[in-house]
């Protein structure tokens, strides 16, 4: 058979390897963070009932402390303006984040997190060192250190 015509290459390229590593990922820390006793009720039921999903992850991993403009936390998800927007609009809903009017200017609005919201991305803080070591524990500790050193660099380019 040609190469032309062997399409195994789709199934484990770098690129799919690396999306199928990260949604599993997102899925066990989402599941840690479900049976969080420290999460609220509420929040710990949508995630334990798959309401809150990989996408609302993107808020929790890159909505800065200080707070963030929506184009701000959009650019840094890899997000549109519009489809952040809406995740926004969810978690805010949700009690995680509220908007309040930027304090370097009263035309902008920043999106910032909640005191449920901060407990929320403790609880994140924590679901993803637990997903760390159990990724370190199941490929080894070398492997882990190599993957991460690998990826870090990769990311930086």
């Amino acid at each position: 058979m040609s190469d032309q015509h062997d399409d195994r290459w789709r199934g484990g390229h770098l690129g799919r390897l690396l999306g199928e590593a990260q949604r599993r990922f997102d899925a066990r820390v989402l599941h840690l963070m479900a049976h969080d006793a420290q999460v609220p009720l509420a929040l710990s039921n949508l995630a334990a009932r798959a309401q809150v999903g990989a996408a609302h992850v993107h808020i929790t991993r890159h909505l800065a402390l200080r707070g963030s403009r929506l184009t701000e936390l959009a650019h840094n998800a890899g997000m549109s303006k519009q489809a952040m927007g809406d995740l926004v609009t969810q978690c805010e809903a949700w009690g995680l984040v509220r908007r309040e009017t930027d304090p370097l200017d009263a035309r902008a609005r920043r999106i910032v997190f909640t005191p449920d919201g901060l407990v929320w991305l403790d609880a994140f803080r924590r679901a993803v060192a637990r997903a760390e070591a159990e990724f370190a524990q199941q490929v080894g500790q070398d492997v882990a250190t190599v993957v991460a050193l690998g990826l870090e660099a990769y990311a930086q380019v």
